[in-house]
């Protein structure tokens, strides 16, 4: 994974995850390809449960352990862990549709007491994490310093009781069947669990420590599945395929890349094995092998947006921006709404130093900004730009946006008051700078008061 703010892909996000986060810390990944799969996945849960999709936010956790779950209203966290211990699409769409019945049943309201209490600090910096992104400007690894207390967090904030977890099953297995889906996976992700229940607490997955697994869950589902029609409905291929490749690509870079060679072996030729040997090839490093592997994957696909990115992420970070350049531009081409990949390609614009780049660098880091408008690296990235044509007081506006993001108060204060003398009076961007420093003052007097 890469470090930097909010923004790229897991491409360049799993890169830098790779490296060890801090005792206690909870490490986030970024990556376009599987937040996308992931959310093709959810959307129609979503909307099955009346929810808007674009309001969830899906965020990625760099953790083997098994767990999931919703917290700070419609944020579903999902481990690392659970993505590569799932067999199939379908028991990562069970827990998905589970984790939506929480949130279509409310069942977060009483977050909003518990954060008043001993384990308040835990999930606030949680929380803050998400917004503030990656310390030192990484986008794609977020990296919230939680502390021990984090533990007890998950054990009493993201706990719910028995009637609240039957309460999930049966709205997920019937927003799953709104959508012709087996809720098989639902139950055979029970049954990975069902043998933690007599480990000691300190050995279980979080996942079981938070949703207790209990005779009379575990029989409700089973019976469901055997009595819906959808039982035996077969997953759209294109989702089959999609799992292989998540895991694929979350193997090679999060397993050590020995280890992803052993298992993804030479003479297997299938999509997802060279896929996860690439990731493993770019980061051991050998960069003529890896670069061979990509390259054929886009010779069977060249209309693969996510081949591409993953070119151009293994040649900028190996210091080859201008031959990165056309293959960001590509994967930018093939899949314009991606906001994280326009900032992979802004930033190779960025890195090669040139005026002529400038402005299309600018263009895409505010089309990015339009769905990471939280996403620190992205404002810095714009401040950089901004400057280089000139553009002083916009500049600031990002130093500003960036600062506030990261927690920076007194500095998007400064910097807002230096955007202010240099923009027009009642421009937009002028109006944005009043509101900035209105919040900066304000989360200056709430530090103050803490």
């Amino acid at each position: 994974m890469r470090s930097v703010a909010l923004a790229m892909s897991l491409t360049g996000a799993l890169a830098s995850a790779v490296a060890p986060a801090p005792a206690h810390a909870i490490a986030l990944i970024r990556d376009a390809e599987i937040e996308n799969t992931i959310r093709v996945w959810a959307t129609p849960l979503f909307e099955a449960a009346g929810l808007v999709p674009d309001d969830v936010r899906i965020i990625l956790v760099n953790d083997r352990r098994i767990n999931a779950f919703v917290a700070g209203g419609q944020n579903l966290f999902l481990n690392t862990g659970l993505l590569l211990r799932a067999d199939h699409a379908g028991q990562v769409i069970g827990v998905i549709a589970h984790e939506t019945g929480h949130i279509a049943g409310g069942h977060l309201a009483r977050l909003q007491d518990a954060l008043k209490g001993a384990t308040a600090t835990a999930i606030l910096s949680l929380l803050a994490g998400i917004a503030a992104g990656v310390a030192a400007g990484r986008p794609d690894v977020a990296v919230a310093g939680v502390g021990a207390g984090m533990t007890a967090a998950e054990r009493n904030l993201l706990s719910y009781t028995r009637t609240q977890e039957a309460s999930a099953d049966q709205a997920g297995v019937n927003f799953m069947e709104q959508n012709g889906i087996s809720s098989k996976g639902l139950y055979e992700f029970f049954q990975i669990l069902s043998g933690q229940e007599l480990m000691v607490t300190s050995r279980q997955d979080p996942y079981v420590r938070t949703h207790p697994l209990t005779k009379e869950r575990m029989e409700f589902v089973k019976n469901w599945v055997a009595s819906s029609r959808y039982s035996d409905a077969p997953l759209p291929p294109e989702w089959v395929v999609m799992h292989k490749r998540m895991r694929a690509k979350l193997f090679g870079f999060i397993e050590p890349t020995q280890r992803t060679l052993t298992v993804y072996k030479e003479d297997d030729r299938s999509v997802e094995a060279r896929y996860a040997r690439a990731v493993a090839l770019y980061r051991k490093p050998d960069l003529p092998k890896a670069l061979a592997t990509i390259d054929g994957l886009i010779r069977e696909q060249p209309d693969d947006p996510f081949f591409w990115e993953l070119k151009g992420q293994t040649l900028f970070e190996n210091g080859r921006a201008a031959e990165a350049l056309p293959a960001y531009e590509k994967a930018v081409q093939l899949l314009p709404k991606s906001g994280l990949i326009r900032i992979d390609l802004a930033r190779a614009q960025i890195e090669l130093n040139r005026p002529e780049l400038d402005k299309s660098a600018i263009a895409h880091l505010n089309e990015a900004l339009r769905q990471e408008n939280e996403n620190p690296m992205a404002w810095r990235q714009l401040a950089i730009a901004q400057g280089r044509t000139g553009n002083i007081g916009m500049a600031a506006l990002a130093l500003a946006e960036e600062a506030l993001l990261r927690g920076d108060y007194r500095v998007a204060l400064g910097q807002a008051q230096r955007a202010e003398r240099l923009l027009a009076v009642g421009s937009p961007p002028y109006l944005r700078v009043q509101d900035l420093q209105q919040q900066a003052r304000q989360e200056m007097a709430k530090r103050n008061n803490n």
